[in-house]
Order: C-alpha cells, then sequence, then structure tokens
C-alpha cells in the first residue's frame, strides 16, 4: 500500500500568521488564526479531518455492506469535528458523522447495524480513538 503524504508550512506567530498545506497532488489550501479558530475564510486541519473520516467511514461501509451481499448503490456521510479548549488547550472533542446509504433490499436495523461495524473497522475511526466522542447517526435514503 502507498505512503499518502501531505506538506505544511507557517509562517509568523499564530496570531497574524498564515500558512498553506498539500495533501497529495491535488488538495492544497491556506490556513489563518481565523479560519482555524474564528471561523474566518480558508481552511484548518479539522476540516481536513472531516473530510479524511467521512471519506474513509463511507468506503468502509460500502466495503462491509458488499461483503455482506447487499452492496450500495450510494453512500453519502458528512462528519462534523468539533474543537474547544481543555484547561487553555485547543482539543477535539466530538467528531460527528452522518450517513446516508441508498441500499436496495436493506431494511433500517440491518443498515444501522453495518454502519456500528463499518465505524468499528474504519481506519480514520480508529486511529482517532483517542477523541472523547465519535458519534454516529445512520440512515437508509428515503
Amino acid at each position: 500500500m502507498p505512503v499518502s503524504k501531505a506538506h505544511a508550512q507557517w509562517n509568523g506567530d499564530v496570531p497574524s500568521g498564515s500558512g498553506t498545506f498539500t495533501a497529495g497532488e491535488s488538495i492544497s489550501g491556506g490556513v489563518t488564526y481565523k479560519s482555524r479558530f474564528e471561523g474566518g475564510p480558508g481552511s484548518n486541519p479539522e476540516q481536513l479531518i472531516a473530510a479524511a473520516h467521512a471519506t474513509c467511514f463511507s468506503m468502509a461501509l460500502a466495503n462491509v455492506l458488499a461483503e455482506a451481499g447487499s452492496p450500495a448503490d450510494g453512500i453519502e456521510t458528512d462528519a462534523a469535528v468539533t474543537l474547544r479548549p481543555v484547561d487553555g488547550v485547543p482539543t477535539i472533542l466530538k467528531i460527528e458523522l452522518t450517513t446516508v446509504g441508498t441500499v436496495p433490499g436493506l431494511d433500517e436495523p440491518a443498515f444501522q447495524d453495518f454502519a456500528g461495524k463499518a465505524k468499528a473497522g474504519c481506519p480514520v475511526s480508529r486511529a482517532l480513538a483517542g477523541v472523547p466522542e465519535i458519534t454516529l447517526t445512520a440512515s437508509l435514503k428515503k
């Protein structure tokens, strides 16, 4: 399996400085204090974590469903990462995953069970195990 790589550069102090990042060949962005801590324009690391988690989870769920003989027509996952100070240190406290699947012939309880299995096996979920709360809301598209 390939090694995934990224690069980041920061210039100046945190409150007034700025940075850039690249991930792979097609992802890049800029980050500032305002974009990270005040909801200002630009990117931040937590968005990248959310994107990685949503993508990894969707792929893990597609795999679990296919292996069970119920391949999905589609899976959409949103991830929301909450960053808050803990003892004065910015900390990721919560990640909320919300997924909706289109899976012919599958009922809601079975889909939720498969989603739970995917969350447990998703490499990014496992890497983020130190986050105090990772929630999952899973439903079938109506």
